[in-house]
């Protein structure tokens, strides 16, 4: 009998990268040496050779695992997310990727990491995440739920949009441009950061709402509280076309008289991070802040 706190673990990631599948199939034998279940998606293009791995199907994933091991970047982290999040299971990154502001792990330490945290040497880090509905008149509503954001843009045609944003109730602004981005404070490091909005602190109870390329420069992206209700409506003009993506991925299309409402989802995802675990570090790496003679900080004398 395992004395672990978590048993059974999904392993999930882009397994078509080899990079990603090496990493995969070492964490396995880790995992089977360690006397812990092991399982991944049926779909993932990847075979265990050496060890018993259970194939499921990547729906029950979620359902059946103590802990998600996402191996990738960012992008495999919220697909993880949206496995994990109904079943209240937490998420463990290992970093394959590119940036990895989610994925802290590196493949350097890979291995020693997760035996740290499978022995309960771990941060739990708890993130909101968004709830986005598409109501259409006369139509079933659509909805996701996304960790990142929730983005409005042109679809299918080089004219801007114009459209309407209101906040519990209250109309905000009429904005001309290719869309608009409502991110968490998780990701307010990605498409957001892009379109020029503030760097929130994860743990932040806030909101980034930032115009994708907008025409008027005065129409800037603003931080509301998180327990805001956003909406956002098109405004009718000639070859309006716009599609609504959460997390990557596409909820459908908006149309004049449609209504997006944005608002906070009923459940958060955890994050597990080593116990060493440092935001700010993350930025520094990440965004390459204070390359050269102002890399370490100033010793204080007291």
């Amino acid at each position: 009998m395992s004395t672990y706190e978590f048993n059974r673990i999904a392993l999930v990631g882009n397994s078509r990268d080899r990079r990603v599948s090496e990493a995969m199939l070492l964490l396995a034998d880790q995992l089977h040496a360690l006397g812990l279940e092991v399982c991944a998606a049926t779909e993932a293009a990847i075979e265990f050779p050496n060890v018993p791995v259970e194939r499921l199907p990547e729906s029950d994933l979620g359902a059946r695992a103590d802990l998600i091991v996402a191996v990738g970047g960012d992008g495999t982290m919220l697909y993880a997310a949206r496995l994990a999040t109904p079943h209240g299971v937490p998420v463990l990154g290992v970093n394959r990727g590119r940036l990895g502001f989610l994925a802290d792990i590196g493949p350097a330490d890979m291995r020693d990491r997760l035996a740290e945290v499978l022995a309960g040497g771990y941060v739990k880090d708890r993130r909101a995440m968004l709830r986005a509905t598409l109501r259409r008149p006369g139509a079933a509503d659509r909805s996701c739920e996304a960790l990142n954001d929730v983005v409005l843009q042109k679809w299918q045609t080089g004219r801007m949009l114009d459209f309407e944003t209101w906040i519990d109730g209250r109309y905000v602004n009429t904005h001309g441009g290719d869309g608009i981005v409502i991110a968490t404070a998780t990701g307010s490091t990605a498409y957001a950061l892009s379109c020029g909005g503030p760097i929130l602190y994860p743990e932040l109870d806030a909101l980034v709402l930032a115009p994708i390329c907008p025409h008027t420069l005065s129409d800037r992206p603003i931080v509301v509280r998180s327990s805001s209700k956003v909406e956002v409506r098109l405004v009718e003009r000639p070859d309006t076309s716009a599609q609504v993506i959460c997390d990557g991925i596409a909820l459908g299309e908006l149309i004049p008289g449609d209504r997006l409402v944005i608002e906070p989802a009923a459940r958060n995802v955890t994050l597990l991070h080593p116990p060493d675990h440092d935001y700010y570090r993350i930025l520094r790496s990440k965004l390459r802040w204070g390359r050269g003679d102002r890399m370490q900080p100033t010793d204080i004398v007291e």
